[in-house]
């Protein structure tokens, strides 16, 4: 009889804990808001931000541009939230980031603004100017415009993708002699090199590949850099190649390039790499099998 009750007991306590947590997530507010950006890369730090200010719960849609957040009112309000956002470089209804902040953000991540006008003067400071001059019921007269040389052409990169290739090539070199600590530095730079690419220099078909492989690329550079154990890089190197090799087939690089093939990595399923040189020197096995492999295609 004593063993029933007890039961009985630690039963109503852990229905009792349920409901209380329950009631705890039914009772926070939800509100929904436009927050601006482009990518993934936006989705995680919007996300991130909300919930740095207080949010539970956080879910940006990349299409829609809308945040979804839950928060208790005891601990945080959709200021703040919204707030926070801001100050990461992302613009809510009715607040604008601080155009040093936005232009900080990578290229992808600049989503179009409104407020770029501001900048150059025909904004909130220009209207100013204009009422406080009708104010005082003063005429200002056109500034003259003076005469301006030719704007310098700027010779664009033929590859907008250089650093990042230099970046894939430093690090199979560095696999080829098995050295996980440059690996992971080299992963480092590919990664950095991938947020920094200027989107506006990608012509329509080019932005469409980069937008399609830009997040398996990062995911498996990010898990390069962050590791020195050299199996581990070379597993996430085979990954990273694949999806390289489909964006230089669209964005062609400057040189020749060989896409080459391993047929005994990973118990005879095999990986593939891309290499400046046409000598075989095998990124996934180095000095115990350095010439191992075959060349499979020629991208120029």
């Amino acid at each position: 009889m004593k063993i029933t009750i007890i039961v009985f007991a630690f039963m109503a306590s852990i229905f009792a804990c349920n409901h209380k947590t329950a009631q705890s997530i039914e009772g926070l507010k939800t509100d929904t808001f436009k927050v601006l950006g482009n990518c993934e890369m936006c989705e995680k730090r919007i996300e991130t931000a909300a919930k740095s200010a207080g949010a539970a719960q956080a879910d940006w849609n990349v299409d829609t541009k809308m945040l979804s957040v839950a928060y208790d009112t005891a601990k945080t309000d959709k200021g703040k939230i919204q707030a926070a956002i801001v100050s990461v470089g992302h613009d809510v209804e009715g607040m604008t980031a601080d155009k040093a902040v936005y232009d900080d953000l990578p290229g992808c991540c600049q989503y179009d603004r409104a407020g770029k006008a501001e900048a150059a003067g025909t904004g909130h400071n220009a209207m100013k100017e204009t009422h406080a001059q009708h104010g005082n019921h003063e005429t200002v007269p056109a500034k003259k415009e003076e005469p301006t040389a030719p704007a310098a052409v700027v010779e664009q990169d033929a590859n907008p993708l250089s650093e990042v290739y230099a970046a894939y090539f430093t690090l199979k070199d560095a696999l080829v002699k098995t050295d996980g600590k440059t690996a992971a530095a080299a992963a480092k730079t590919l990664y950095n090199n991938m947020v920094g690419v200027k989107m506006e220099a990608l012509q329509t078909a080019q932005h469409t590949v980069w937008m399609k492989y830009l997040k398996k690329l990062s995911s498996d550079a990010e898990k390069i850099k962050g590791s020195t154990d050299i199996e581990s890089q070379r597993e996430h190197f085979a990954s990273l190649s694949l999806n390289m090799y489909e964006v230089m087939k669209t964005i062609k690089p400057e040189t020749e390039v060989y896409y080459d093939h391993c047929p005994m990595y990973k118990d005879g399923k095999g990986a593939n790499w891309l290499s400046k040189e046409k000598a075989i020197k095998n990124p996934y096995y180095g000095s115990q099998m350095m010439t191992c492999g075959k060349l499979t295609e020629t991208l120029k």
